[in-house]
């Protein structure tokens, strides 16, 4: 019997930054497991990864766990084997990020360097694998949505920054920088490069955790929904390549805008 096609391949999500189950990356992962995708996690906390996976695979999923840094550029190159292993990479997700908070003037270097790091240069790193990942796929970049897609999770402070948020400011919008410039050189090859501005509070495990008050003050559909926001980017991975969008922003429907 003839092996399988590159068309006919296990189809794979790879989404960078899964951290708790309450959390985007987690709800990512959901979705395109829902979906038929074999998704490959990656994040800094193996522990994290695994519940996450367990409780993927225990609703019918699959689900591989691979923790690293994804400012490393070794750790990268060496899950991207491994994801590409399981199948046919269409859908890669970055959702790293270094929420650093401190006035300017007691804002220190080494915080700085730590929120590019992690979200503009952990992006760069990330991408570069994911899209050479996705031009070896074997898929037609003809086909209705080409060969798949990147995306980049961003935030209201990639558009405009304030305090204290200076270095997170920063790191976030050098990334979608770099989500435009990646979106404009590998639109052209059938590779969908989109950046997703997330323009509130989302209601998940950090939020929940770190400051309840806000999640009692915003009432009811008040902050973003996990399961709402995963549905975007899956949408987002389905589009027609005639009308590919680049950047697409989410907020709640009480946000002053």
């Amino acid at each position: 019997m003839s092996s399988k096609s590159s068309v006919e391949r296990t189809q794979v999500a790879w989404i960078a930054g899964v951290g708790a189950s309450a959390g985007l990356g987690a709800a990512l992962a959901r979705r395109f497991a829902r979906g038929g995708f074999a998704v490959a996690l990656t994040g800094r906390t193996a522990q994290q990864l695994q519940v996450v996976a367990s409780e993927i695979e225990a609703a019918g999923g699959q689900a591989h766990a691979f923790a690293g840094d994804v400012a490393s550029e070794a750790e990268i190159h060496g899950i991207g084997q491994r994801v590409q292993a399981l199948g046919a990479l269409t859908f890669a997700a970055f959702n790293a990020a270094s929420a650093v908070r401190a006035p300017t003037l007691e804002l220190t270097v080494e915080q700085f360097t730590q929120a590019w790091r992690t979200s503009t240069l952990g992006g760069f790193i990330f991408g570069r694998e994911a899209l050479q990942l996705l031009q070896a796929n074997g898929l037609d970049p003809r086909a209705p949505n080409g060969r798949g897609s990147l995306l980049f999770t961003g935030a209201t402070a990639a558009l405009r920054g304030k305090p204290p948020f200076a270095a997170f400011a920063a790191a976030k919008a050098g990334l979608r920088s770099l989500s435009q410039s990646l979106a404009r050189e590998f639109g052209p090859q059938g590779i969908h490069v989109a950046h997703v501005v997330i323009d509130g509070g989302i209601d998940g495990e950090r939020l929940r955790s770190n400051a309840p008050q806000r999640v009692e003050q915003a009432g009811e559909d008040g902050l973003l929904s996990l399961d709402a926001i995963a549905e975007s980017y899956w949408q987002l991975h389905l589009q027609h390549r005639s009308a590919w969008t680049q950047e697409l922003d989410l907020r709640p429907f009480k946000e002053p805008f």
